[in-house]
């Protein structure tokens, strides 16, 4: 299916930050401000409504943290991770509550949750249904659910999904700082699927979520990236299963012909997560050609 032709768009300047500033995230306001974290300077800054022509940043608050995500959880409350990544992983997360807040008074930041020495290095964040939260653990590797509670007071943690694609590159050849796994990470509640996307990898996933308790109902797939391949589209369904012992993973991959298993073999994102699998492996991957000579069907 060709994609839709995109629309015309108008980039304008709306702020202007000091120079060689890393601004990591934001989230728009309701009132049409914009909030965004300044990852190395541990700020939170806002940027005045309507946000639609040049004007003064105003900063809000210096962390004690390097500063990553942001989400907007209640109306006008929001969630800030903080957490170090490249030093003690020493990671929180933290509320501050705009509600009746007016420019030139403080604002008072509470942290809700602290994270246990699983955590090492929080990134990309997004809500999560009505009351929990996704974050991205780029050098752990995986995805956290946290959940909310008392508006945003009280919050619990723990790994929601893991997978070897959300792992970094201790090896990779990119100069400093070490660059991050998995990283943005957004979920989409009408197709019924969390994305996100491996910066090392150089991957874009996508996992089914169950609808009522929010719980992964599979592996992660690049279902997405081939289908947007136009010699592969149609052609290529992919899996990824592992031992329920976590011990060993298998990525089974059928084509509807030897043209496909080539166009597949030569795509850019088959050659890099390849060698990341070799390398996560020790060096050591088995590729097994296999031909279906029978199989049962699934009731849906």
């Amino acid at each position: 299916m060709a994609l839709a032709p995109l629309p015309e768009v108008t980039v304008t300047p709306v702020t202007h930050l000091p120079e060689k500033y890393f601004l990591e995230n934001l989230v728009v306001r309701a009132d049409g401000s914009v909030l965004i974290t300044a990852l190395l300077s541990k700020e939170l800054w806002l940027v005045p409504a309507p946000a639609r022509e040049l004007g003064e940043p105003v900063l809000l608050h210096r962390f004690d943290h390097l500063t990553t995500g942001i989400v907007e959880v209640e109306p006008d409350v929001f969630v800030v991770s903080l957490s170090e990544l490249y030093t003690t992983h020493e990671s929180h997360l933290v509320r501050i509550d705009l509600n009746g807040w007016t420019p030139g008074t403080p604002v008072n930041p509470e942290i809700i949750y602290t994270f246990d020495e699983r955590v090492r290095a929080l990134n990309g964040s997004c809500a999560f249904g009505p009351s929990s939260m996704l974050l991205a653990d780029c050098f752990a590797g995986l995805i956290w659910r946290v959940d909310l509670s008392d508006h945003a007071h009280k919050a619990t943690a723990d790994v929601w999904i893991s997978h070897d694609t959300m792992w970094h590159d201790p090896d990779s050849e990119v100069p400093p700082p070490l660059q991050p796994g998995v990283n943005g990470v957004r979920y989409g509640a009408k197709t019924g699927y969390v994305y996100y996307t491996s910066t090392a990898q150089k991957v874009f996933m996508r996992v089914r979520v169950d609808p009522k308790t929010l719980d992964p109902t599979g592996p992660p797939e690049f279902i997405a990236a081939i289908d947007n391949d136009p010699a592969l589209q149609g052609k290529i369904s992919y899996r990824c299963m592992k031992s329920r012992d976590g011990s060993d993973y298998y990525h089974l991959a059928a084509a509807a012909d030897d043209q496909a298993i080539k166009a597949l073999q030569a795509s850019s994102v088959f050659k890099n997560y390849t060698e990341k699998t070799r390398k996560a492996a020790g060096g050591s991957v088995d590729v097994l050609p296999l031909d279906i000579i029978a199989e049962t069907k699934l009731k849906a």
